[in-house]
């Protein structure tokens, strides 16, 4: 159930904000293959919306893989910050800019939670213009892990100051919205390119347009 009364909404990134599901699927496709690891479709998808420490303990310890956790965490950070930074600008995804600057205009407190880490958020931000819609930012190295871990969520929720009851969690993958409902609090899934194999069923609303959120916020 969303909440009466919404005073803040906390924010995913890839997948939410812009469109970049797929492009990481083919980046670290690009990675199993340097390293010689067969990842099978649905397993990488399992993996999507968690942080690459997450991605990474867990195909380490399936696959045996004996590089370090650093070094496979680094590798692929190199790889997606390489990949940002060729874009001039990044294209937000179709009507999020819209629904910004109406929760905006409604005095509805912004956040963004993402298991990228900072710098790659900070590039994402900056290059598709939403750095100023959101006054609290946290990555998965300052909640200490990712998702589907709620911790990410949870300290985007402290620095904003407002209790979980007022608070929605807009997600698309299936272990962000495991981590919202870990947390606590409501969450709206979004049916976007990139999320269409998750399952998004634990979510308390699920659209398929940023355009039919204001609508549920003023009946909710």
């Amino acid at each position: 159930m969303l909440p009466k009364d919404c005073k803040a909404i906390i924010f995913d990134m890839d997948g939410v904000l812009i469109d970049s599901e797929t492009h990481y699927k083919v980046l670290e496709g690009e990675l199993f293959d340097e390293i010689g690891v067969v990842i099978e479709l649905e397993e990488h998808r399992s993996y999507q919306g968690s942080s690459n420490p997450v991605m990474w303990s867990l195909i380490k310890e399936k696959h045996g893989l004996k590089q370090s956790l650093e070094d496979l965490v680094a590798r692929t950070e190199l790889k997606v910050i390489q990949f940002f930074a060729a874009f001039r600008r990044l294209e937000p995804m179709p009507g999020i800019l819209d629904l910004l600057q109406w929760l905006q205009s409604k005095g509805i407190k912004l956040a963004l939670a993402s298991s990228s880490s900072i710098d790659v958020i900070s590039m994402v931000l900056d290059k598709s213009g939403l750095a100023p819609y959101f006054e609290v930012v946290v990555d998965c190295t300052e909640a200490g892990t990712g998702k589907p871990d709620p911790a990410i969520f949870l300290l985007a929720q402290k620095k904003l100051g407002l209790p979980k009851e007022v608070c929605i969690i807009i997600e698309d993958s299936v272990n962000g919205i495991k981590a919202a409902k870990a947390a606590g609090i409501s969450c709206i899934a979004f049916k976007g390119p990139g999320s269409e194999h998750q399952d998004q069923s634990a979510a308390d609303l699920i659209v398929n347009s940023f355009s039919e959120i204001p609508g549920f916020l003023k009946h909710s």
